[in-house]
């Protein structure tokens, strides 16, 4: 069965407007590869962004600051650790929210493979679908293998651990770690797919996709943030993972030529 299938009918026709002037639908006619400033919006941007961000925060020493702050803050303990707030609330409930909207967009999808009226919207559902989850697994993914420890395990805020650099090599007696990227997180910066998949059905809407993103990712990394989990480049480079994955993904699955992935 077609995830992605091949008829450019199936998308949603975009009208060129100053409102959509950047998003992925306008391509060179020839080869239907993105134009440079839609590359340059969408990656060069995005990723000069991060680096000079990454720098504050971790050459310069901004993770620490902003950690000693809020560890000072709640009495040099992690007091909001096991918070009904950020632990029910924020972050079991959260990540179910966030899965079950992920369902209702798979069961969208499904839907639409045997309703006619919903036959144009099905190759950007598919993208949703596909991409949404795709970046929540390549942070996990990611974190699994950093070696870094979250905030509470070390010797700065109460834990047994020194601090170690996402670079540097981890001795094994200090054992095994994974902290970074920020987990959690990507169950909200995962949706930064709304802003293409917008692109594609209805560019105005983009810019709210986008926020709808970047709010329910900044609620979850800061309560994470707040309980010791994650200094805030966690959570930077979760985001801007989920992005590129959310980019790559539009490139591919949203190409006014069809082109997609098969299942």
């Amino acid at each position: 069965m077609a995830l992605v299938p091949s008829r450019s009918s199936d998308v949603p026709a975009i009208h060129a407007t100053r409102s959509d002037e950047f998003c992925p639908s306008e391509r060179l006619p020839s080869t239907g590869r993105p134009k440079r400033a839609f590359l340059r919006h969408h990656l060069v941007y995005p990723l000069l962004a991060a680096a000079a961000a990454s720098v504050m925060l971790i050459n310069a020493g901004g993770d620490f600051l902003l950690a000693d702050l809020l560890y000072a803050a709640q009495g040099h303990t992690w007091a909001l650790r096991e918070s009904w707030i950020t632990t029910t609330v924020v972050h079991e409930a959260g990540k179910t929210v966030s899965a079950a909207a992920w369902l209702g967009v798979l069961l969208a999808w499904v839907w639409s493979l045997f309703d006619r009226r919903l036959a144009r919207w099905r190759r950007p559902l598919g993208y949703l679908a596909v991409a949404t989850v795709a970046g929540a697994v390549t942070v996990s993914l990611l974190k699994a293998g950093s070696g870094m420890d979250c905030p509470w395990d070390l010797q700065r805020y109460g834990g047994l651990q020194p601090f170690v650099g996402l670079f540097d090599a981890r001795p094994p007696s200090m054992g095994r770690a994974a902290c970074f990227p920020a987990g959690h997180a990507s169950a909200g910066y995962a949706w930064v797919t709304l802003y293409f998949f917008f692109c594609a059905v209805r560019p105005r809407w983009r810019w709210a996709g986008l926020a709808v993103a970047l709010g329910v990712g900044a609620l979850f990394g800061i309560s994470q943030q707040l309980r010791g989990a994650h200094f805030l480049s966690h959570d930077l480079w979760t985001l801007i993972i989920c992005w590129l994955v959310a980019l790559g993904g539009s490139t591919w699955l949203l190409r006014p030529n069809g082109k997609g992935a098969s299942a």
